[in-house]
C-alpha cells in the first residue's frame, strides 16, 4: 500500500514536469525557503523585539533537535532502504541519492517541529508554515527519497517534539533561557553598532 501511493506520486511527477520542477526545487533547497521565509517574518515590523518571538525560534530549533534525535535512534535500529535501493527501475530519482536510511524523514522532523511550534504561538502565522510544511513532506516523495510512511512519521515525531516543548515544565525554563539569549544577542549588537544597553 505504502509503496503504491508513492508509485501513485512519483509516477505522476515523471510525466508532469511543472508539478516535478516546482516540488525537486522545494525539496532541494527546502532549509533555504524555510529561513528565509522565517527570517523576513521576524524581522518584519520589528516582530524580532518581541519576546514570543524569540521565545518561538528557541522553541522551534530545541523541537527540531530532539526529533532528530529521536529519528536518528529509530534509523539505527531499522536501517530501511530508500525506494529506489528497495525497487531499482520503478522509481524516478530527481535529486541525488541519500546514504541515510529512509524511515523516517528528517526533512518532515525539522519542518513540522518548526511549524507546529509556530502554530502554538501564532496559530495563523503557524497555519501558514504548517502548509510550507506539508509540501516539504510531499516533495520528498515526489522526487523519490521517501515513501508515504516515512513523511507521516517525521510528521508526527516533529509534532511531538514541538508539543514537549511546549509542555509548562519546559516551556517555563526555555522561556528563561530565551530571555538570556535576547539579552546576550541585544548587547552583542548595541556593542557591534557602538550603542550602550540598558541595564
Amino acid at each position: 500500500m505504502d509503496f503504491e501511493i508513492f508509485r501513485a506520486i512519483n509516477g505522476y511527477a515523471a510525466h508532469n514536469d511543472v508539478f516535478e520542477d516546482f516540488l525537486r526545487i522545494f525539496s532541494t533547497y527546502a532549509e533555504v525557503i524555510f529561513g528565509v521565509f522565517l527570517a523576513a517574518v521576524f524581522l518584519a515590523q520589528g516582530r524580532w523585539r518581541s519576546v514570543r518571538a524569540r521565545h518561538g525560534v528557541v522553541a522551534a530549533a530545541l523541537a527540531s533537535l530532539i526529533g532528530l534525535e529521536v529519528a536518528h535512534v529509530i534509523s539505527s535500529f531499522w536501517d530501511r532502504p530508500r525506494p529506489y535501493e528497495a525497487h531499482p527501475g520503478m522509481v524516478h530519482l530527481f535529486v541525488s541519492a541519500s546514504p541515510d536510511p529512509s524511515f523516517p524523514s528528517d526533512h518532515a522532523v525539522v519542518a513540522f517541529a518548526i511549524a507546529v511550534s509556530i502554530f502554538l504561538r501564532k496559530p495563523r502565522l503557524g497555519l501558514v508554515v504548517l502548509a510550507m510544511a506539508a509540501t516539504v513532506g510531499l516533495s520528498r516523495v515526489v522526487v523519490g527519497t521517501h515513501y508515504p510512511s516515512d513523511v507521516l512519521a517525521g510528521a508526527l515525531l516533529g509534532t511531538l517534539a514541538a508539543l514537549v516543548v511546549w509542555a509548562p515544565p519546559i516551556r517555563r525554563p526555555l522561556a528563561r533561557l530565551s530571555h538570556q539569549l535576547s539579552a546576550l544577542y541585544d548587547r552583542l549588537s548595541a556593542r557591534a553598532l557602538g550603542r550602550s544597553v540598558p541595564t
